[in-house]
């Protein structure tokens, strides 16, 4: 296990060769969970976090100053030029300076040192204070390493010598002119680490020591793309790449992530990270399965073409559904219904010679150009022609029509068919003519046009509970292609489901776990998905269809007999207000302005006879069912009791007379 160490001095000393390398977060500003964001991209430091750095991109050159301890940043085009400040250390031996110093000449220069003492190799005298330059390292034949270097002699002569390694001496590197950029001293690892003067202000300048701020490139776990970060956060860090070198990093992956990986990953076991959020496209078993935490066989990807279907409005309610073309059912073709001419032109124009029969009257309408039609009138499609004489732009479908006869009528009626005009704004009630029997199966359905309406009357055998037999009718609506990844349950591998990668919201990782099983077994896929309402106006949605409104039919124009005359003495409007202010006028709250005629008088001959009886009806006992009012007395009876009478006194014809009178006057009602 590596020495703990700050981030940036890792960094600094990093060869990039030996990339990729494993770190390991101990401490430091960021140990406790911290964020970091950097231009938009968030960075989470937790203590115990692994960190796989695999690139390093240069951002800037912090720049310290040794004798104030200041330090500030440079970018790295910075166009100033740095002296570099030869080290006072001497160097004892030809084999520390090799050891210690780069070999070679390269762009950024050379190193070159001097030696304070005489030097004598071989025959060969090199006097004091002669400049030297390290040139390579070789190996004679004996096996002695030797140090080829460059000696400059007068006149700027030159020449090669070879030094031995263990060559003593007092050696000490020479104080150069030359002037560096920043990019040269940044690209070389010799001089990157040495003390630089800027040239502008020559030997009265700070001692300066550059380092670099890299643009960490990094993999972390549980994070999808490539994390970027710089150098200079102050964490403390731990090189754990030879303890663990197998160390697997989670990516998380979309579902279109995932079907974009190539086909030499399937099969294989992935786990659910981020389980869908609530369901509301689909009504099927398996959505109920994909939790956080489950496993999951994806067996393979591929684009498959889907049918959308949905069945009449019931009781359940319109259910929708989502076929996959592999379906294995047989379907029988079911008569299409249309409730306007509209409807009929449409589905004519995807199946040409389209005939149908007529369910329902319609009386004809001569000002709009619609003609009578009787139930059970046959009907064959021609074709669409603008309307004869029409005053607007109204078109109308031509028909064959054809009336049903008996057997036993003359082949000559039989025969009696008319071509008719049928405006497209004209409602009506179809149905259409089938003629054969046969059970298709999917794929030779979805090869003619759609929308087309079915029965399915033989299950499909692949499937557990085919969902489609036994439904009235179902119509085929369209068909689309859909992207799916091919699943299973680890607990039963050979039974498939399809997800559609459009519509379903989560992400997972693909982890080493085995297969659960040793042979491939034979796939059984559920081809039937129901689907929700949701799902089926979404899906429009996206599809973004702009169909054409049906036709409207043509205003009616008034009949002359209805027309009002116009007056040029006064407007209709101010006839009518006129008209509503004179019975307003004669309204009135308080007493009435005018009384009404009293009522004409009787004939003299009839003053003193009694209003006329009218007899009653016949009602025996047992139907008569009616209670008496005991509140209201009898005309007799109340006499009675007023005068003080009994029955026999009214025997005489005095009393009744006053019984008589007391009818003629109304105000002395003898009812209480």
């Amino acid at each position: 296990m590596g020495d703990l160490q700050s981030l940036r001095f890792f960094i600094s000393g990093l060869d990039q060769r030996s990339l990729p390398r494993i770190l390991q977060i101990c401490s430091g500003v960021y140990f406790q969970g911290s964020v970091y964001e950097l231009s938009g991209s968030e960075v989470c430091l937790s203590t115990g976090d692994f960190v796989k750095i695999i690139g390093l991109e240069l951002l800037s050159v912090s720049c310290e100053e040794i004798d104030t301890g200041t330090s500030f940043e440079l970018p790295t085009g910075y166009t100033g030029h740095f002296s570099l400040i030869a080290e006072d250390l001497p160097y004892n031996t030809i084999e520390e300076i090799v050891g210690l110093c780069p070999v070679g000449v390269d762009a950024c220069g050379s190193f070159t040192f001097i030696c304070q003492t005489e030097l004598t190799i071989d025959n060969f005298t090199l006097s004091a204070g002669k400049q030297l330059t390290l040139l390579s390292v070789e190996e004679a034949r004996n096996g002695e390493r030797l140090a080829r270097c460059q000696v400059f002699g007068q006149n700027m002569a030159s020449a090669e010598i070879l030094l031995p390694l263990d060559l003593r001496g007092e050696f000490y590197e020479c104080q150069s002119d030359r002037g560096y950029s920043l990019q040269e001293i940044m690209s070389s690892s010799r001089l990157s680490c040495r003390h630089f003067r800027s040239k502008a202000e020559k030997n009265s300048g700070s001692t300066l020591i550059f380092s670099p701020v890299y643009e960490i490139s990094a993999i972390m776990h549980m994070r999808k793309n490539v994390v970027k970060f710089p150098s200079s956060l102050e964490v403390d860090v731990e090189d754990v790449t030879e303890q663990f070198p197998d160390l697997v990093f989670i990516t998380p992956l979309s579902m279109t992530e995932v079907a974009s990986q190539p086909a030499q990953s399937f099969p294989t076991m992935a786990e659910i990270l981020d389980a869908p959020e609530g369901n509301q496209f689909f009504n099927c078993s398996w959505f109920h399965e994909l939790q956080s935490g489950r496993q999951l066989v994806l067996h393979a990807c591929s684009t498959t073409t889907m049918i959308l279907a949905s069945t009449p409005k019931g009781r359940k309610g319109k259910q929708y559904f989502v076929i996959s073309k592999s379906y294995n059912g047989r379907m029988r073709r079911r008569a299409r219904e249309f409730e306007s001419v509209y409807e009929l032109y449409l589905a004519s124009s995807q199946t040409p010679g389209l005939k149908v029969s007529v369910t329902r009257h319609c009386e004809a309408v001569e000002e709009e150009g619609i003609p009578a039609l009787s139930v059970g009138e046959q009907l064959e499609v021609l074709g669409k022609a603008p309307m004869d004489g029409a005053a607007q732009k109204a078109e109308c479908l031509i028909c064959k029509r054809t009336t049903e006869v008996d057997e036993d009528e003359d082949e000559e009626d039989e025969d009696d068919s008319e071509e008719i005009s049928l405006p497209l704004f004209m409602a009506g009630h179809f149905v259409e003519k089938l003629s054969d029997n046969k059970k298709y199966k999917l794929t030779e359905l979805i090869s003619s046009t759609l929308p087309l309406d079915v029965k399915v009357v033989t299950r499909d055998k692949e499937l557990e509970k085919d969902p489609l037999m036994g439904l009235p009718a179902l119509q085929l609506e369209e068909t689309f292609t859909e992207t799916i990844v091919l699943t299973s349950l680890p607990n039963q591998p050979d039974r498939c489901f399809e997800l559609p990668v459009r519509w379903i919201q989560m992400s997972l990782c693909f982890t080493s776990d085995h297969l659960p099983w040793s042979t491939s077994p034979e796939r059984h896929v559920e081809t039937v998905t129901e689907v929700t309402e949701k799902f089926y106006y979404e899906y429009h949605k996206l599809v973004s269809k702009i169909e054409e409104p049906p036709p409207r039919p043509p205003k009616r124009k008034p009949s002359t007999a209805e027309v009002p005359k116009k007056s040029k003495s006064k407007p209709k409007s101010s006839k009518l207000r006129s008209a509503v202010t004179k019975q307003l006028d004669n309204l009135s709250l308080g007493e009435k302005k005018e009384k009404r005629a009293p009522a004409p008088p009787l004939p003299e001959d009839t003053l003193e006879l009694p209003p006329p009886l009218l007899p009653r009806k016949a009602s025996s006992a047992a139907h008569s069912v009616t209670v008496h009012n005991t509140y209201v007395k009898s005309p007799t009876t109340a006499y009675k009791s007023a005068q003080g009478l009994s029955d026999a006194d009214l025997d005489s014809e005095h009393d009744y007379e006053s019984i008589e009178d007391s009818f003629k006057n109304p105000h002395e009602s003898l009812f209480y």
